[in-house]
């Protein structure tokens, strides 16, 4: 049965959705993907607020990644912060106030990464610059590094800390806010909020495809759906922040379990009444600006050495089917 969204979503949270869809024309699907890089682009412009004050940013070249630091004068730790939208969309400027915000909040300098995108990078090219961000970062600073990423992105922070298990330098932790891990079509998830607002299980099978060049093995590579390890020992202390009504909401709670089933540190979260992309809704609905608090707080404690615990908040949200 599909969830009765005008029940589970409040007004404010309608309001950023009606704000949000106003971006884009109704046959945005049938666009191309310049096109659609546009339209998303003008929806990041319009909800993007003036940095923080004390924020500086810069950009600069890590290798061959275009990446951009940001401080607020230093901090116990580093974040490491990859953005979301579908590997297919989404750059530096898409997320740069959310970032500097992140940096303020939490008081560590960050760095965002511009990591290449599908269709004309396909997988591994993300994971490869994901990779040598990290590298580059872990060369420049000394002390603790947090994964940071929302969808796509916390996909790449977890297909990282999978491939930096046995590394002689591993990530302090990470935070993965509604990430898309698994995108089993067959997962409660995606046949419950099959039609979610901000996100429909059809976008989801789409970017899937595009991000591979439509070479479904290459799924089975870990570092590309990290729900698809056959361990997962050896993970860093990681807190899962996923959305009531999202076609990925099972991905993050599956993902959780099984580090804590594995002897690790994990905590998941189902942030109710909120949809995939809330972020931007942090300055104008309630409930998204509590959940950026919770966000702030949680990177802040991971670089500060805390480990989270293996409390789960499983109201609405449903584990996947394995």
């Amino acid at each position: 049965m599909t969830p009765d969204y005008r029940q589970i979503i409040d007004g404010e949270t309608w309001a950023f959705i009606a704000r949000s869809e106003a971006c884009y024309p109704p046959d945005t699907a049938t666009r191309s993907v310049a096109e659609q890089r546009d339209f998303y682009n003008a929806m990041c412009r319009a909800f993007h607020v003036p940095h923080p004050p004390g924020v500086t940013a810069c950009d600069r070249m890590a290798g061959r990644v275009p990446v951009r630091d940001y401080s607020l004068g230093g901090g116990a730790a580093h974040i490491l912060f990859f953005h979301g939208g579908g590997f297919v969309v989404g750059g530096l400027d898409s997320h740069d106030d959310i970032c500097a915000e992140l940096c303020a909040g939490t008081g560590f300098d960050l760095t965002a990464v511009d990591y290449r995108l599908a269709p004309e990078h396909v997988f591994p090219a993300d994971f490869d610059d994901a990779m040598a961000a990290w590298e580059d970062l872990g060369a420049r600073v000394s002390g603790p590094i947090v994964l940071v990423g929302d969808s796509a992105g916390g996909t790449l922070c977890a297909g990282l800390s999978h491939a930096l298990r046995g590394a002689a330098r591993r990530p302090s932790g990470q935070v993965l806010v509604y990430p898309a891990l698994g995108l089993s079509p067959e997962s409660t998830s995606m046949e419950l909020h099959a039609e979610a607002p901000m996100l429909t299980r059809a976008e989801c099978l789409y970017y899937r495809k595009i991000r591979v060049g439509g070479d479904a093995s290459l799924l089975d590579d870990p570092r590309c759906m990290p729900l698809r390890a056959e361990s997962f020992a050896g993970l860093p202390p990681s807190i899962v922040i996923s959305v009531e009504c999202d076609p990925v909401a099972g991905d993050g709670r599956t993902y959780a379990t099984a580090i804590a089933n594995a002897g690790g540190a994990a905590q998941w979260r189902s942030e109710p009444g909120l949809v995939h992309g809330y972020l931007r809704a942090r300055h104008s609905v309630e409930r998204a600006r509590v959940s950026f608090r919770r966000i702030v707080a949680a990177i802040s404690a991971l670089g500060s050495g805390a480990t989270p615990g293996t409390r789960s908040n499983p109201r609405r949200s449903e584990p996947q089917r394995r």
